[in-house]
């Protein structure tokens, strides 16, 4: 994943926040709808509403974890790969991994981000 793609300029200069970030941007930004909004604290992906949430610890405290990803979703979901899981609004769980490796962007935390897709739209 060495193209670059909409929003890595948010974890530059930092190559394996970069390389992470690109891992899980790419399986989002091709569908449909899919807008990818930058700000000063993280990177959204949104489809009529926002749906995942990528960010940089470092830029907001000490920390050795290159990116976090948060995944807005309508009910919760128990797995030991999240960080914390959150109920911010009645209907409304965000749920936080701490992703170190390229390898950690999985089948599986693909799934979870294309349901929370699905419920954004």
């Amino acid at each position: 994943m060495t193209q670059p793609i909409e929003g890595d300029e948010f974890f530059e200069p930092d190559k394996k926040a970069v390389s992470i970030y690109r891992a899980l941007a790419h399986s989002l930004v091709g569908l449909e709808g899919v807008e990818v909004v930058v700000s000063k604290s993280q990177v959204a992906f949104r489809a009529r509403r926002g749906f995942a949430y990528a960010w940089a610890p470092k830029h907001l405290m000490k920390s050795d974890v290159p990116v976090v990803v948060s995944i807005a979703l309508r009910e919760e979901l128990h797995s030991s790969r999240f960080k914390e899981v959150a109920h911010p609004s009645p209907s409304t769980w965000m749920h936080h991994l701490e992703l170190r490796l390229m390898k950690e962007v999985d089948a599986e935390l693909i799934a979870w981000i294309k349901r929370a897709y699905e419920e954004a739209r």
